[in-house]
């Protein structure tokens, strides 16, 4: 079943809700809002994102692509929430969390690239919510659970290099977060090799191929 995350389908019995949020947006919105509830640290609500240094793609075309394909993968076995199938439009980090709180989400995928001054970096990252930070512990340790497993699926599928799972306190979308979530950088668009990898269609079916076993195994262990 598939429902948008501003109008949520009933609630699929037996399937575990997915909210897919597909990372930035067509453009960048840099007026600022707090990065917690009830923090005077702010930060912009949607920043730009990185762009291919071969194909000129920009990340938020490329996550897109993937968030879709996703969906569809998911679509039988999942409730999916998605958070947008467009690229014009404006959803802030907060309130592409809230979106997916309000839905009761059991997983938030946020789907993103990476980049880098360094053009020889390239790998997979995998965010999840610090312990450390008074925002996000009580979702944390699930966080941290269905990033490992995603994790060994996706890198076993793409057999591309990890560059391990990392916690953050400091972004918006993690701590507005009530429910579990993980945060995939699919690779380095400033790394020529890996921008154009990114781009296939037959690697695109490996993420999200590996995403969807992932998810079977953290929801279907043993």
């Amino acid at each position: 079943m598939i429902a948008s995350a501003g109008n949520p389908a009933s609630p699929a019995a037996g399937k575990p809700i997915i909210c897919i949020d597909a990372g930035h947006q067509g453009k960048g919105n840099n007026d600022k809002e707090p990065i917690a509830p009830g923090s005077k640290t702010m930060k912009p609500k949607v920043s730009s994102g990185t762009r291919g240094i071969a194909t000129g793609k920009p990340e938020y075309k490329l996550t897109l692509e993937v968030a879709l394909k996703l969906e569809k993968a998911l679509a039988d076995d999942y409730k999916v929430v998605m958070i947008r199938r467009s690229n014009e439009v404006n959803i802030t980090n907060r309130e592409r969390a809230i979106r997916c709180n309000n839905a009761e989400a059991d997983l938030v995928l946020r789907i993103h690239a990476d980049g880098s001054d360094n053009k020889s970096v390239q790998g997979m990252s995998f965010l999840y919510p610090s312990a450390k930070s008074r925002y996000t512990r009580d979702i944390a340790q699930e966080s941290l659970a269905a990033a490992k497993v995603l994790s060994e699926a996706i890198l076993r599928e793409t057999a591309a290099k990890s560059k391990g799972l990392i916690p953050r306190d400091d972004l918006t979308g993690f701590n507005w977060s009530k429910v579990p979530s993980v945060l995939i950088e699919m690779g380095f668009m400033t790394n020529r090799k890996e921008d154009r990898l990114l781009s296939t269609p037959e690697y695109q079916d490996k993420i999200v191929k590996g995403i969807k076993a992932g998810l079977d195994l953290y929801f279907n262990p043993g």
